[in-house]
């Protein structure tokens, strides 16, 4: 055996994501980073040894323009380029690769902390170090640290540090929740074993072990959905442990679990009841992917209405959008439905001050187990929602090394500095914009070869029967005076339009109306059907365009997507009592739009957009777009000042279409290993003696963000990025530029 100690300046215990993205997040700021996991590999529930989809914000397409930027961004696109078909295996390693590229970074895997040394009164706790027991090494390491935070789910860092905590629901008198117990309790979401299948091909038997359970004999065949060709995350409802202590009593989770899904084999192969004779069990987990535990006490607690109000938090450092998500305390076994949702009308925004402990002064915290109700921790709690946290709270804690503050010093006298690197970062932060003095593109003027202005879109093969409303997300900028569609009728007939605001720029739902117009068209094709809705915001915003139902016209579609602009389906007679944002989809017409002429023309993808200190879609699409590339001319965005600069560095954010849902494993599949939008060959000039000069570029780019240090710093007045091809887009599109001296 032996026994070591490691110094750096953050601990991080836990490697699900949440643990990754704080790692990372830290050691990019500089910041030495020990990433402490207890299991083989990274990514916590998401890994192969449990195979849940990493689910965020986006919300498998209900919310629009609301998939993670940032470290969590980074893994989705990577894992889309090299891993479209869900994986697990590769999975696992696209985020182990993502922390050994970072060399502050020091990984121990199969380390289990068991041990914690704090000191101080119950008020005003200090962490000094965390033990480990490395498994299969024998090697106990000791991790000093300044800062620590637990990203362990279950939380069990802080309790050793004597973190405050709660563990169940609380009544509902106490925050007003809608969803909460009258009576406060200790039930909490069970947790769930997954599986996999696969045909091969020929006959194959099953005989059941004897621990198999019985499934006729319970109420799931009637309560659930069964069926042969399932796998993976289709069997979430296999859920167990909510009325039990989901830590305590693991082991025996774990073998209900497995008899429930042995059991429910049996059935499927032999019952009689499936088409399954060819069919065999590829995989069964065995650790049982936990749900919930314990939840830190913050100087904030998050609860139901800050989500359904979407409360905007000056201290807001991550988003979600996930629907509140809760399971009944019987789990499997339970009469009712596996899951009631209820949606906020968009993503919502998550404080620092739920990320560090309100009592233990050196801790902060990020994944299932940040400072929230029950309640709300039934959205904050998925995959990619934690990454964001982790991302934040490393970010936090790499700021609290650089000042020497604690994380409550860093939210009363820092706010502004950590609004501002996470911005840096591209994190997943929403309701800021860039005011980062050393950036020098702030103080540039901007130009371009060519602007985008036209929202014109001609017609393709298709049409849409209007047998339902649709609707059409429009950027307003400075307004609109008209919209014209291109339809069908088989007689003579009326349509109606109707121009709505949104109420709030990260909402994508129909606010208050703004002007209605009913037009009379003859029966024919091909015509251009005129509305005059008119209206001119006093900021930029996006309106939404209802055309209403009418089964006797059709709808010509247009030939190719175009960045800034969604259709949506209206579906209130598909959904019961849905939610605002259900009501209105877009997963049966992403990617698609009806061939439209909007009045006037756009200034929504001016040059000025690349500075305008917003990086994602936000009452807006908040970038420039140059006029469709053509053969033999060059186009550009370039950044001008008054007087020379040094330059050292640049930041490029390339636009990855954040409406794009991503997905880990295997929920769904998108058409593109690379998002069409990004640029993918490129230069950036300076002017130099009065000529151009090349001083970096781009070839085969396949990401959102990069950064590009120069060799050495340049002397100029004039900057240029120099767009040679995209992914497949027929513009140059880019998000943000930022320039620095270092």
């Amino acid at each position: 055996m032996r026994e070591e100690t490691v110094k750096s300046d953050i601990t991080v215990v836990g490697g699900g994501l949440a643990g990754v993205c704080a790692a990372i997040a830290a050691a990019r700021l500089g910041q030495t980073v020990s990433l402490v996991q207890n299991r083989p590999v990274l990514g916590g529930n998401s890994s192969s040894e449990v195979r849940v989809w990493v689910c965020g914000a986006t919300g498998h397409g209900v919310n629009r323009y609301a998939r993670e930027t940032g470290i969590m961004g980074e893994l989705f696109v990577e894992n889309q380029y090299r891993n479209k078909e869900g994986n697990p295996y590769l999975w696992d390693l696209v985020v182990l690769e993502k922390v050994r590229a970072e060399s502050n970074i020091r990984l121990f895997l199969n380390t289990d902390v068991h041990e914690v040394e704090a000191y101080g009164d119950k008020e005003n706790r200090v962490i000094r170090s965390a033990t480990g027991w490395m498994m299969g090494s024998e090697r106990r390491i000791v991790f000093e640290s300044e800062y620590f935070l637990d990203c362990t789910g279950d939380g069990l860092l802080g309790f050793l540090a004597g973190a405050e905590f709660r563990i169940g629901r609380e009544a509902r008198s106490e925050f007003n929740e809608e969803w909460a117990p009258e009576i406060a309790d200790d039930i909490t979401l069970g947790s769930t074993i997954l599986f996999y299948t696969k045909d091969a091909g020929k006959p194959v038997k099953y005989i059941a072990p004897s621990f198999a359970k019985d499934i006729t004999k319970t109420t799931l065949p009637m309560k659930r959905v069964i069926r042969s060709g399932d796998s993976g995350c289709d069997y979430w409802w296999i859920e167990f442990g909510g009325e039990l202590d989901t830590v305590t009593e693991n082991e025996a989770i774990r073998d209900e679990l497995w008899s429930v899904i042995y059991g429910i084999w049996d059935y499927i192969k032999n019952s009689g009841k499936f088409d399954a004779d060819h069919m065999t069990l590829e995989w069964v987990g065995a650790l049982p992917g936990k749900r919930e535990y314990r939840r830190f006490v913050g100087d904030y607690i998050l609860n139901q209405n800050d989500i359904i109000a979407q409360t905007r938090f000056e201290d807001g450092v991550a988003f979600g959008g996930w629907s509140i998500d809760l399971h009944p305390p019987q789990g499997m076994y339970s009469l009712e439905g596996g899951s009631k949702h209820m949606h906020p009308d968009g993503i919502y925004t998550i404080p620092f001050r739920s990320l560090y402990s309100r009592n233990v002064s050196n801790l902060l915290f990020a994944g299932r187990n940040i400072s929230a109700s029950h309640v709300a921790f039934g959205t904050t709690r998925v995959m990619a929602t934690c990454a964001a946290i982790g991302e934040a709270a490393g970010t936090g804690a790499a700021l609290c090394v650089q000042k020497g503050v604690t994380p409550r010093t860093l939210y009363r006298e820092h706010l502004q500095d950590l609004r501002q690197t996470l911005l840096k970062s591209d994190a997943s932060v929403i309701g800021y914009s860039n005011e980062d003095h050393e950036d020098l593109a702030r103080k540039a003027r901007v130009t371009a070869s060519s602007e985008w202005k036209q929202l014109a879109l001609e017609a393709g093969k298709d049409t849409y029967l209007l047998d339902k409303d649709i609707a059409l997300i429009v950027p307003l900028e400075p307004g609109m005076d008209a919209i014209s569609f291109l339809v069908n009728s088989g007689e003579k007939t009326e349509l109606t339009a109707e121009l709505w605001n949104t109420g709030r720029e990260e909402r994508y739902i129909p606010s208050r109306q703004i002007a209605v117009a009913s037009v009379k068209i003859e029966a024919g094709e091909g015509q251009w059907i005129r509305f005059p809705l008119t209206w001119y915001p006093d900021r930029p915003q996006n309106g939404f365009v209802i055309l209403r139902e009418n089964p006797l016209v059709s709808v010509q579609m247009a030939a190719r997507p175009q960045t800034g602009m969604i259709m949506l389906e209206n579906r209130s007679k598909e959904e019961k009592k849905p939610d605002a944002v259900k009501v209105w989809a877009q997963q049966r017409v992403f990617r698609k739009l009806p061939a439209i002429r909007v009045e006037p023309e756009t200034t929504a993808f001016s040059p000025e957009k690349a500075i305008d200190g917003v990086t994602r879609p936000y009452g807006g699409p908040h970038m420039w777009l140059s006029e469709p590339i053509m053969e033999g001319r060059e186009e550009w965005l370039q950044l001008t000042w008054p007087v020379q600069i040094v330059a050292g560095e640049i930041h490029v954010t390339f636009n990855d279409d954040v409406n794009v849902d991503l997905i880990n494993l295997h929920h769904h599949e998108t058409p593109f290993q690379v998002m069409p939008e990004l640029v993918k060959d490129y230069r950036i000039e300076a002017l130099a003696g009065g000529e151009w000069i090349e001083i970096t570029r781009g070839q085969s780019n396949r990401v959102r963000k990069v950064v590009h240090t120069l060799d050495q710093t340049i002397v100029t007045n004039q900057i240029r990025i120099v767009v040679e091809s995209t992914n497949g887009s027929p513009h140059a599109e880019i998000i943000e530029l930022r320039v620095y001296e270092y």
